[in-house]
């Protein structure tokens, strides 16, 4: 269980570096990609945003994960990028990406290895954090690898007693740190789960997004697991802090479409960030439609910074509410079973005032309704419908 529990705040704080006041939006390599990436791939999905228009849906930073990075420092501890995958070197990628109008992320770990056994930045901190803004890295993801005594011997040694969850607070804290002191704006991701750490409420005062479950899977099993988990931690999110249940998995073909809908509806309502982790190069036009929402991706990106309640769960029938800036309110009716259900609540048990008619735009189907009050839906197997409700204006 996470401990991620905070007051409720009628308007979330600011983000404790002033970045990522909006869930962030991008594609990361891991998901698809694991360690045969290279900067022919990483440079054609960069392409593929740009002629997709998901650059303008938000999606703008591209992540680079592990793997990138040559097995050893050079002589001066610099880190350097793998000749083979990245023969032009991180500088000219990210002068790539941001030719394009994109963000460049990285990944780095802060032990003294990354998951894949690459240097991570134990020691290194001021000096990776230094080399990243120098290469004009926007985002960073830092991940919690390598940590036991065995893989990680000099960290251990120089703090002798800690637990790693106290460890892990040490050094996640250290690199935030050094990354504002290099004056560069870097949005800082903490990924790191559960019972290693277990992030308490010093996530929200040094990262941007922390993860609150283990590791996705293209799988509906994995993807519920992280949904629940990131679920039950409504007040810990807000404008520059984020609950992240983990990238998407929408396009990588272990789901049906529907069961991506249904993925890509329950991060778009958790305010979640929006990582894609598909090849975009190759999507299909459904993957596409999916990733493409106006509506979905308009409710992420509100600026009010709203995770979305839970109403209730009962006999697989859930129903979400999302409190918007202008004062609507947006309801997913999910439905985990595997049989047809019919999913009803009303307009104020998602927090509306009275009124005695309500607007009612589907966020999916596009179709527009008034109601008194209920909101009901038949939803098929693993399917989620959005309505966007609204008192009658």
């Amino acid at each position: 269980m996470i401990g991620l529990q905070t007051a409720a705040r009628a308007e979330p704080a600011a983000s404790y570096n002033g970045l990522a006041l909006t869930p962030p939006m991008g594609w990361n390599s891991w998901n698809k990609f694991r360690c045969d990436v290279n900067e022919e791939k990483v440079r054609g999905i960069a392409d593929a945003i740009v002629a997709n228009g998901l650059d303008r849906r938000g999606y703008r930073t591209v992540t680079v994960d592990d793997c990138w990075m040559a097995s050893t420092r050079d002589a001066g501890g610099k880190l350097m990028a793998d000749p083979v995958k990245f023969p032009s070197g991180m500088k000219a990628l990210g002068d790539y990406l941001h030719a394009r109008g994109l963000k460049f992320g990285i990944y780095q770990s802060p032990t003294q290895g990354t998951c894949q056994k690459r240097p991570g930045s134990y020691g290194h901190e001021a000096q990776d954090a230094r080399q990243f803004a120098a290469w004009g890295v926007d985002y960073l993801k830092y991940d919690w690898c390598q940590t036991s005594p065995t893989e990680s011997p000099d960290m251990w040694a120089d703090f002798p007693g800690y637990t790693q969850k106290q460890l892990a607070q040490v050094l996640f804290t250290r690199m935030s740190k050094e990354l504002v002191a290099t004056g560069r704006p870097i949005v800082y991701s903490l990924s790191a789960c559960c019972e290693k750490v277990d992030f308490p409420e010093w996530a929200g005062e040094v990262s941007n997004l922390w993860r609150t479950s283990t590791d996705i899977s293209d799988s509906w099993a994995s993807m519920m697991f992280n949904f629940k988990q990131a679920a039950q931690y409504p007040d810990a999110a807000g404008p520059g802090a984020w609950n992240d249940p983990d990238m998407l998995e929408v396009g990588n073909g272990g789901m049906s479409d529907v069961e991506y809908r249904s993925h890509f509806s329950l991060w778009s309502v958790l305010a979640a960030p929006l990582i894609m982790g598909n090849d975009l190069r190759t999507m299909s036009p459904a993957t596409k439609t999916i990733l493409s929402n106006k509506h979905l991706t308009r409710i992420n990106q509100d600026s009010f910074g709203k995770q979305a309640r839970v109403v209730s769960s009962q006999g697989g029938r859930w129903v979400l509410a999302k409190q918007m800036r202008n004062g609507d309110r947006v309801v997913a009716l999910f439905n985990e079973s595997s049989s047809e259900k019919k999913i009803s609540t009303t307009a104020q048990a998602a927090g509306l005032p009275p009124s005695s008619t309500y607007e009612v735009h589907d966020q999916w189907t596009g179709r527009k309704t008034t109601t008194s009050g209920a909101l009901s839906a038949v939803v098929a197997p693993h399917a989620t419908a959005v309505l966007r409700v609204a008192v009658a204006r």
